[in-house]
């Protein structure tokens, strides 16, 4: 266990973007229209401690209301909730892993379930998605979690990364939405007009993940992956290094000067203000704008990622997962595993989604297309950019997990090894090369993946 919680602790964990997949078919096909049955007939006594992150807001309030009305169908069993943010609950669950103060049931980020895993932390919860409805959820988020057949996760909702743009700037300048790197470059360029407007922000700040999140978008849509299926780092492939170059270039013509050190809130705060043309966030970016720059909602739009050629095939690139799992040191699974069921109860579930329209995205099917979900003022004004993001959630993965659950992804998304090659580069400028930085990360990338996996 010392030895498994070490190699987590090295893993690190990846930051949360605003707010940052089973195999086998079950035969259950409950109502849907009733929600989830609870898990034992048998009475349920005892207290659980549920941790979530979900620390301010509607969510949190939904939280608290979702505990009560539990205890209230079950009169003898108590929750207690304690809310961290994602960088606290890390912190508290690494640092509790040895100790035993971990709780019953908690949120989770897809890389931390990996961790959690490598620690034999969670259990398997194979029989909570079952009597849910196994086939109800989109395969993707359910692989995220799945190890030698077993669910340790299940999704509470998703998003996905789409590009989001103007539509007043692009009208002006007489542009058509780009479905190409190329056309997204020459039409940033074309809107650019700093300090009012910047074309596109390339993001490289160290202890975030924002850099690699860019390079990931150009490698998967070029059918590559950051991370190869026998584990290794991929930086200095045809694709990797196109891609590297592309962002490179866009930094140097569209960018502000300071994004060198922007992490995920600089980047979106922009985007939010009107003063950048494009950006990529998922459904979240609509609650950003009309918080800070409500007279821009009606200009803002999601279309799909770009393409390295147009008529190249739809790949999902980045989907967000956000699971919640069953601890191993939970004296009361069985309650544990019925809390979550109530949550996906539909009329629940659809409450809580509505709690960040568009923002949050159902985890399965039916309710992506159900009335009642559909049926929001948010949802309704967007309806394109929620289709954008719904079609890119089931084909999309988490950063470097797009062949199940990897202990590199962790070290890819937090280690910052791509966001300092791009510093270096830029701020180098001439006096190194692209490849000969490239070579160095990839193998400094590789170093890492190979302590973490012996």
């Amino acid at each position: 266990m010392k030895k498994k919680l070490a190699l987590v602790l090295l893993a690190s964990t990846v930051l949360a973007t605003a707010c940052s997949n089973g195999n086998e078919e079950s035969n259950a096909s409950p109502d849907v229209n009733k929600g989830a049955t609870t898990t034992s007939a048998a009475p349920l006594k005892g207290e659980i401690v549920l941790w979530h992150s979900f620390t301010q807001g509607p969510r949190n309030d939904y939280m608290k209301q979702a505990a009560e009305d539990f205890m209230k169908k079950n009169p003898e069993v108590k929750i207690k909730i304690e809310t961290f943010s994602w960088g606290e609950f890390y912190t508290k669950w690494t640092t509790g892993l040895l100790s035993g103060q971990v709780p019953d049931v908690s949120t989770a980020l897809p890389n931390h379930v990996v961790e959690m895993l490598n620690s034999e932390a969670i259990i398997p919860i194979n029989d909570v998605i079952d009597k849910i409805g196994r086939s109800r959820f989109y395969e993707a988020p359910l692989k995220e979690g799945t190890k030698d057949g077993k669910n340790y996760s299940i999704p509470i909702y998703s998003h996905a990364q789409v590009m989001w743009y103007r539509k007043d700037l692009l009208k002006a300048a007489n542009l058509e939405v780009p479905k190409t790197w190329n056309e997204l470059f020459e039409a940033a360029k074309k809107v650019n007009n700093p300090p009012n407007v910047y074309g596109l922000s390339v993001p490289t700040g160290s202890g975030d993940l924002m850099a690699t999140r860019f390079l990931n978008f150009y490698v998967k849509s070029a059918g590559e992956t950051l991370i190869t299926k026998d584990g290794k780092a991929n930086l200095t492939s045809k694709a990797a290094l196109d891609g590297i170059k592309y962002w490179v270039d866009m930094y140097r013509a569209t960018s502000p000067t300071g994004s060198i050190n922007f992490k995920v809130l600089d980047q979106a705060t922009l985007f939010y203000q009107g003063k950048t043309a494009f950006d990529f966030n998922s459904g979240f970016q609509i609650g950003g704008v009309e918080t800070n720059s409500p007279a821009l909602l009606d200009q803002i739009d999601a279309a799909p990622m770009p393409k390295l050629n147009a008529s190249d095939a739809d790949r999902g690139i980045e989907t967000s997962n956000i699971p919640m799992v069953v601890w191993k040191n939970s004296k009361h699974p069985e309650i544990a595993k019925a809390f979550i069921e109530s949550l996906y109860e539909k009329d629940k579930y659809i409450k809580f989604l509505h709690s960040v329209p568009a923002g949050m995205l159902p985890a399965m099917k039916d309710i992506a297309e159900d009335p009642a979900f559909l049926d929001n003022p948010t949802i309704k004004k967007f309806n394109n950019a929620v289709k954008v993001i719904g079609n890119a959630i089931n084909s999309g993965t988490a950063i470097g997990m797009e062949n199940g659950p990897s202990v590199q992804s962790g070290i890819i998304t937090s280690q910052n090894v791509i966001e300092m090659m791009f510093q270096d580069i830029i701020l180098k400028k001439d006096k190194t090369s692209i490849e000969e930085e490239a070579k160095k990360a990839e193998k400094k990338l590789n170093d890492l993946f190979q302590t973490a996996t012996k």
